[in-house]
């Protein structure tokens, strides 16, 4: 079986830059209809070439607003419905790493990281798995499908690795990766998987920014990874796809790490992104 996902319509969010622009653009290449959803509009514009349309196989929408709020949510679900008439796959790449000190009382990050990192993807995820039990129901043909829909959140390694600056970051992740696996159980008698990705460094715009402000930075990232390298967009992109795609019909509640080995190993002080 292949990782087909062609003729699909799927939502990716934080898709302006880093992993989640990454995702939208393989999609597309894969001949899925993609909406490229993020806050940040301009750079949607410029990564869209300043207007919607085909892309590679698949057709690209754009989608500018703020997710953390619920009416946004509400306005994305129906322009991905009014340009593509349903939604298949949702991928939740919106996030955001914040410093924190466990010790600074003032310091609210766990408190951001949680709307951004959490809520944003569990209130579209419900938004999201409500549309497809619709399209299942109306659609006759779907009774013999295993699976209507898949919804897959783009996680961290530091859900499960401890790093005294990345507190709210790690809780984050971690609440992330339980509510993966309780919107599992709770929606796979409608027939929707809910997946994770959980990745360790991946060489984005602004890892590429700390590489050149740090010029041992990527020694040590390799010296934590038994693969040596630094994970390409392109290699997160693809595990999406498998899960997007029937070859992973029978999946549902996992996380599956992508990190070059990088969470076998014991040091809690390298960098986790």
């Amino acid at each position: 079986m292949t990782f087909a996902i062609s003729g699909k319509t799927a939502i990716v969010t934080g898709a302006a830059n880093g992993v989640g622009l990454a995702i939208a653009r393989h999609f597309v290449d894969q001949g899925a209809n993609v909406m490229f959803a993020d806050i940040d509009e301009a750079r949607l514009n410029d990564e869209l070439g300043g207007s919607n349309g085909e892309g590679g196989r698949g057709t690209a929408r754009a989608f500018a607003g703020d997710l953390r709020e619920r009416l946004t949510i509400a306005n994305l679900i129906s322009a991905t419905i009014d340009s593509f008439d349903r939604v298949d796959i949702v991928v939740n790449a919106s996030r955001q790493m914040e410093p924190s000190d466990p010790l600074d009382p003032d310091n609210d990050a766990v408190q951001l990281l949680l709307e951004q990192n959490l809520l944003t993807a569990l209130r579209l995820s419900q938004a999201a798995a409500k549309r497809m039990i619709r399209q299942a129901e109306d659609e006759d043909e779907d009774k013999e499908r295993t699976s209507i829909g898949s919804i897959i959140n783009m996680s961290s390694i530091a859900a499960r690795r401890t790093h005294p600056k990345l507190l709210g970051y790690s809780v984050s992740t971690a609440a992330l990766d339980q509510m993966t696996r309780s919107l599992a159980v709770a929606l796979a008698p409608q027939r929707i998987r809910v997946n994770g990705v959980s990745f360790g460094s991946l060489l984005s715009d602004s890892l590429k920014g700390a590489l050149k402000r740090n010029a041992d930075y990527r020694s040590e990232i390799r010296d934590h990874t038994p693969m040596k390298r630094i994970a390409k967009a392109g290699e997160v992109a693809e595990a999406v796809q498998f899960l997007a795609s029937d070859a992973a019909a029978f999946m549902t509640g996992q996380i599956m790490t992508v990190d070059g080995g990088r969470t076998l190993l014991d040091p809690v002080t390298a960098p986790a992104h």
